[in-house]
């Protein structure tokens, strides 16, 4: 694409931020431009909070998740003292990666190319044969920190180490979410994927429930099925909810769930890829964080209050959550993948969003925030 074609491609996507905005989906080219990617890298991915994993994960001293977000290598850790850090995991020598991506628990990073080693915090803590470089001083070299916030249990890092704070945008949230007590709870399941299609095309698929009449007809439709009552709501330019109506309410043994909230799956949404879905007594949190422009990382879990499973078979209650999840998403990957072998078509063309795709058109909203704001404020401040 010309820079006029991104300018042109721009202008259409801010479209969407006038009273009235066309419910119409993207356009084709908003999957495969190259240069819109590199947008996305810098003013969606490089200063939004990103969900990247779940407290337990990350629960003991020395333990890290090491992941890529939008082709940034980030590496999260938990030090002796129980503080949380997000760092670059790229050695200031010679810029070879000191952990590789995945989870696990260490005392330091020790770099593989020359041996630099590293603390939890990013502090340097030893570098080989450096003394004679007069030039050199160890005491300012350290790895490159992030912003990294836990919220109610779930990690989120930021790009922008001075990105404004995530909690007061999901104040609301967390009320909507008292019941289910999301600080009780524990993660029993959890999953890591990729699915060979763009990040917008699986997170737009998050944002309706219309798709389970196609995707999961014996898997969802028969609970929440695509033609259910559903409502959207925005809390911000950041966050918003989505709500399902059940055919039938669930039950509650545990948690103080009102009736409202047995009755409907409660979806809630955190631009740019986060998500969480409150079904009942469980709770998933899924983030779809790209890696490439055709390439998405799709991490998640499931969660239940410590007390329901007191006693149960830990195993089993894992295999049974991730079996459950592993079927729905690979219902979602099969058909979203077919969708990204499409959008480069000559006859691929811009489709009229259904009522029942009320959020699709929130993402497209704050999208179009994120990539039109070139100061690196949030898209809140737009």
């Amino acid at each position: 694409m010309t820079a006029a074609d991104t300018s042109a491609l721009l202008d259409e996507l801010g479209d969407y931020l006038r009273e009235d905005a066309p419910a119409l989906s993207l356009p084709p080219e908003a999957f495969v431009s190259p240069e819109l990617w590199e947008l996305e890298r810098t003013r969606v991915f490089g200063r939004s909070w990103v969900l990247v994993a779940h407290a337990d994960e990350l629960a003991e001293p020395g333990s890290y998740v090491a992941l890529s977000v939008a082709g940034e290598p980030v590496v999260v850790t938990r030090d002796r003292d129980g503080e949380l850090h997000a760092l670059s995991p790229i050695c200031r020598h010679r810029m070879m990666p000191v952990v590789e991506e995945g989870s696990g628990r260490a005392d330091s990073f020790t770099c593989p190319y020359h041996l630099w080693r590293y603390g939890l915090d990013g502090r340097l803590i030893g570098a080989t044969f450096m003394k004679g470089n007069p030039d050199f001083d160890p005491k300012t070299c350290r790895l490159p920190r992030f912003a990294v916030a836990q919220w109610q249990g779930f990690v989120h890092v930021n790009l922008d180490a001075g990105a404004e704070p995530l909690a007061p945008h999901l104040a609301r949230v967390g009320e909507d979410l008292a019941n289910y007590r999301l600080d009780e709870m524990v993660q029993v399941g959890g999953w890591v994927e990729e699915w060979n299609c763009n990040w917008k095309v699986a997170v737009e698929n998050a944002h309706e429930n219309y798709h389970v009449l196609g995707f999961h007809p014996e898997t969802l439709q028969p609970s929440t099925p695509g033609g259910a009552e559903t409502s959207v709501r925005a809390d911000s330019p950041w966050a918003n909810i989505m709500r399902v109506r059940y055919t039938e309410p669930l039950e509650a043994a545990i948690l103080p769930l009102t009736e409202e909230e047995k009755a409907h799956l409660y979806a809630f949404f955190v631009f740019p890829s986060g998500s969480l879905a409150a079904s009942g007594e469980m709770v998933v949190w899924l983030s779809l964080i790209p890696q490439s422009i055709d390439r998405t990382q799709v991490r998640g879990g499931v969660l239940m209050p410590a007390a329901l499973i007191e006693g149960a078979d830990r195993d089993t209650i894992r295999k049974e959550s991730e079996g459950y999840a592993a079927m729905i998403n690979a219902e979602d990957r099969h058909g979203l993948e077919a969708v990204q072998r499409s959008v480069g078509s000559r006859f691929a063309g811009r489709g009229h969003l259904s009522p029942k795709e009320p959020g699709v058109l929130l993402f497209y909203q704050n999208l179009a925030r994120a990539l039109l704001r070139e100061d690196g404020a949030w898209p809140g401040q737009l």
